[in-house]
């Protein structure tokens, strides 16, 4: 469909981060998709994103099946259908929507391919929002030097997420934003928690009246222990002070004042 994320995008080499699970990988346009076809969700995704030509762009596409994977091995329709959960994209519909008008269509539209969704319980709530507009404030940020970001997003595929419609939710979702700093590659790494959301008894999701998508800003090391994912120069280019002594703090975010960058 496209070439995919592009490692030599911003002045640091970053090759696309490898899982230990077997995946295959779908490139589109800006972005790829490592997909678990035994878990049926993506391992990694990875998308290139140029804030100097971003472009807003009427939301168009519609969520289908990708014809390159069989569909027993990609989470489809049936999984959302009936319930209370979202189709959550992982890399976000704007992101990879820059360029020229008809690129940045082409690119958001192949956002809405099912291996780039996964479950997430349904409600929109001020924590959720803080999740999706960590690449905004992360992306506002790297303005000051490239204008450009390089962001990993997947759920955590733990053995224990719980069973559902073929499939199991996960509970843990993980972000990792690049960019090029004034002194070299720079990242900063987060985690959502839904645990707390979670409900598959009788095949419902509720919404417990006080639960919220619990937002966390974690070192990259954190992020490689739960994963088992090998992130190549992102762990050293951490920019969480306590990875710079080796600890595994998780730090909750209540707004975007309290990243670290």
């Amino acid at each position: 469909m496209a070439d995919g994320y592009n490692p030599e995008f911003l002045a640091t080499p970053l090759p696309l981060p490898r899982p230990a699970r077997d995946v295959q990988t779908l490139p589109y346009p800006r972005f790829s998709v490592l997909l678990d076809s035994e878990r049926k969700l993506a391992a990694v995704t990875a998308v290139n994103i140029d804030g100097a030509t971003l472009r807003e762009v009427p939301r168009t596409g519609q969520w289908r099946l990708d014809p390159r994977v069989d569909n027993d091995a990609q989470a489809g329709p049936d999984v959302y259908a009936r319930n209370d959960l979202d189709r959550g994209h992982l890399v976000r519909r704007r992101d990879p929507g820059w360029g020229t008008a008809n690129e940045a269509r082409e690119a958001t539209e192949a956002t809405f391919f099912y291996p780039n969704a996964a479950p997430q319980a349904a409600g929109f709530n001020q924590s959720k929002k803080l999740w999706l507009g960590l690449e905004d404030h992360v992306l506002a940020y790297a303005e000051a030097t490239d204008q450009r970001l390089s962001v990993f997003t997947a759920p955590v595929l733990q053995d224990e997420d719980p069973a559902y419609r073929g499939i199991r939710i996960p509970r843990l979702f993980w972000k990792i934003a690049a960019w090029q700093g004034p002194s070299g590659l720079e990242a900063a790494g987060f985690l959502l928690d839904q645990s707390e959301l979670i409900d598959i008894r009788d095949e419902v999701r509720t919404i417990p009246p006080l639960a919220a998508f619990r937002t966390f800003q974690v070192s990259v090391a954190v992020i490689a222990d739960i994963t088992g994912i090998e992130f190549g120069p992102l762990p050293d280019a951490d920019v969480f002070p306590e990875q710079k002594v080796g600890a595994r703090t998780w730090s909750a975010l209540q707004t975007t004042r309290d990243i670290v960058l």
